[in-house]
């Protein structure tokens, strides 16, 4: 799995509370709408207890960010409301998966280039896990290294809309 680090980086978080103003137009807005109805979240991604769930995802209404493994999916979320997606997106592999559970926006870097995989270029990076898993722009054909691949678009959405602290739910429905 990545293990992308946060480097010290003058200025890499600033402007992380303006780039909530915006939800990047494209695919993320206006996805397909044909889901399965949702079901129960398995259990360390759901909370205990009757937690509601967001109409056409698996995940609750305290999640921002919202990934489905099984069905390629991913979702932004407000006020227990879809307000984007679903948009197609690509996890890790089964030798390197993307872990299911539910995690924290860490921290963002807009140009994130990295030095576990030779310079490799990571635009729009929304971390949210320790060990280095991100959202970020890359190949919507082919699996990540544990990382959740976005098109250009739809990582500017996530990147935009995702504040530091904010709620990452990801499930695997299969």
């Amino acid at each position: 799995m990545g293990k992308h680090r946060k480097q010290s980086h003058l200025g890499r978080t600033a402007g992380v509370a303006a780039a909530m103003a915006a939800v990047g137009a494209g695919t993320l807005l206006g996805g397909p709408s044909a889901l399965a109805a949702p079901a129960t979240a398995p259990a360390p991604a759901a909370p205990a207890g009757d937690a509601q769930l967001v109409d056409g995802t698996p995940c609750t209404v305290t999640a921002k960010a919202c990934v489905d493994l099984a069905s390629h999916q991913a979702w932004l979320i407000s006020g227990g409301k879809v307000i984007g997606g679903p948009v197609p997106m690509m996890p890790g592999s089964a030798d390197e998966p993307t872990p299911v559970g539910t995690f924290s926006v860490l921290w963002k870097d807009k140009n994130h280039v990295s030095k576990e995989f030779a310079g490799a270029k990571m635009p729009n990076s929304v971390f949210f896990t320790k060990g280095g898993v991100a959202f970020h722009e890359g190949s919507l054909k082919n699996f990540s290294a544990g990382c959740v691949h976005l098109s250009m678009t739809d990582s500017r959405s996530f990147y935009d809309y995702l504040k530091v602290g904010d709620q990452v739910q990801v499930h695997d429905e299969s």
